[in-house]
């Protein structure tokens, strides 16, 4: 038999909770097997295999096991993505998207910077439906499109259905190589009504910045104040696929490239819209194109319904003038309540 612990009545500080030690047992009546009460506690035999220590070797292995066992099916993962490239077993749709691909790597590629470096906070995701085509129409910021990117990334990671964002870019971006080919891959596509509507039709959630590149090249000066929404081709387009329209507001993505000039000399040179001058860029050459680490915050408006639109409507211009005078009031009204709630650029 094991030997007996005796636990005397001792004015013995109580060990604090969290500490990993046993807590004293309760007091008894004083009344051991065979004895009288008396001032000591009956003898407490020692229970084998209960000591604190049992529960924690027995874990150690197995967390190494679970942690074994996931590091190995990270491996014959990437092995596997690895074997589908290289023979070509993947599939790409007519817009040149890949869908493995999208996943696997260029959303890691994105999501350190949307999780870590601008901490992006999302809002209203369930305004997003979550099956059938949408049309999510944004304000445009930042002197490189990085906004978009972080878009995409919202819906991808903050909505339950993981759906996909088919963004649609300027012809810019098509003719630029090593970018070309991953925005192909990524699933955006050329701005125009056809690939749009194709796309809503096919129940694809499609996103577009109206503003263009009188948004995303404008003066810091002129921040938060949405430019021209065109003639509302994205409005009749959301329509004759009968696709709600989801505002959206983005804030954050302003500062990170404060344009304090434009160089339009150089960029007529280089083929560009504008070729912008920051505090940082050209002045500190490469290091200058680093954005600054602002905090975003990415609102989803409730949607505006089509459906109930005839085909007919799609070619009335003031229905359209006035559609898209609405969608650009709510996110222009989205985007001061953002600021005014906003505690700090960076924060």
């Amino acid at each position: 038999m094991a030997d007996a612990k005796v636990i005397p009545f001792g004015d013995e500080p109580r060990q604090r909770r969290g500490t990993g030690t046993a807590r004293p047992g309760k007091r008894g009546t004083g009344r051991g097997k065979g004895g009288a009460g008396g001032g000591a506690l009956a003898p407490v035999p020692e229970q084998q295999g209960t000591s604190p220590e049992a529960p924690e070797a027995v874990e150690a292995p197995v967390a190494e096991e679970t942690q074994r066992g996931g590091w190995e099916r990270r491996i014959a993962g990437g092995l596997s993505f690895l074997r589908r490239r290289i023979t070509g077993d993947y599939e790409v749709d007519e817009f040149g998207y890949d869908r493995e691909l999208t996943d696997q790597v260029l959303m890691s590629m994105i999501r350190p910077f949307y999780e870590k470096y601008f901490r992006v906070e999302v809002k209203g995701i369930e305004n997003i439906p979550a099956e059938g085509g949408a049309l999510i129409v944004a304000n445009h910021s930042g002197t490189l499109p990085l906004d978009g990117l972080m878009l995409q990334a919202a819906v991808h990671d903050e909505h339950p259905a993981g759906r996909h964002l088919r963004l649609l870019a300027a012809d810019l971006v098509f003719v630029l190589p090593v970018v070309n080919e991953l925005a192909r891959k990524a699933g955006h596509t050329l701005a125009c009504a056809e690939d749009a509507q194709a796309l809503l039709q096919r129940g694809e959630l499609v996103g577009v910045m109206p503003e263009g590149f009188k948004g995303i090249g404008k003066p810091f000066s002129d921040r938060y104040k949405l430019q021209r929404f065109g003639r509302g081709g994205f409005v009749s387009t959301a329509m004759r696929a009968g696709a709600p329209i989801v505002p959206c507001s983005i804030v954050g993505a302003e500062e990170i490239y404060p344009m304090i000039g434009n160089s339009k000399t150089l960029a007529r040179v280089l083929g560009l819209p504008y070729f912008p001058i920051t505090p940082t860029f050209p002045l500190l050459g490469p290091l200058g194109a680093v954005p600054l680490p602002t905090k975003w915050t990415i609102q989803f408006g409730e949607p505006i319904e089509t459906s109930g639109y005839s085909a007919e409507a799609a070619e009335d211009p003031m229905l359209m003038f006035n559609l898209t005078d609405q969608v650009r009031e709510q996110i222009q009204h989205t985007l001061y309540k953002l600021l005014v709630q906003r505690r700090s650029v960076f924060f």
